[in-house]
């Protein structure tokens, strides 16, 4: 099954859809339609069903947007690893406390979590 790949970025009040292969281009007037007119598009053209082919649509955001889009990525990935830092350091200070003899049910009490958790950082 042939894959097309399409462009779509905003042009004034509609979304331009430029599909490379076939050296066309439509439009829609929300993002929510271009799957629709992308598809109608190609399967107009080349005479065939709309459903003897894939896409590969992809959406060109302004430099702005995707400078905060890139930034959140950054974010979340920095976040995901202070994350994985604390679960670490939560596990390291429950077995140090169980290694000085505490009970599951101190730790909690003196991590302030409960006990059930407390196991579990022990066991790790």
């Amino acid at each position: 099954m042939d894959t097309y790949a399409a462009t779509v970025r905003r042009d004034g009040r509609f979304w331009y859809i430029e599909i490379p292969a076939l050296e066309g281009a439509t439009q829609a007037r929300s993002l929510s339609e271009v799957e629709e007119m992308t598809r109608d598009y190609i399967a107009s053209f080349l005479e065939v069903a709309e459903d003897s082919f894939e896409m590969d649509i992809s959406v060109e955001l302004p430099a702005a947007v995707q400078e905060h889009v890139a930034a959140v990525h950054l974010a979340r990935h920095a976040e995901a690893m202070a994350r994985s830092r604390a679960a670490a350091e939560w596990s390291a200070a429950a077995r140090e406390l169980r290694n000085q003899g505490l009970t599951v049910r101190d730790i909690g009490l003196a991590l302030h979590i409960s006990h059930q958790r407390a196991q579990q950082l022990v066991s790790q």
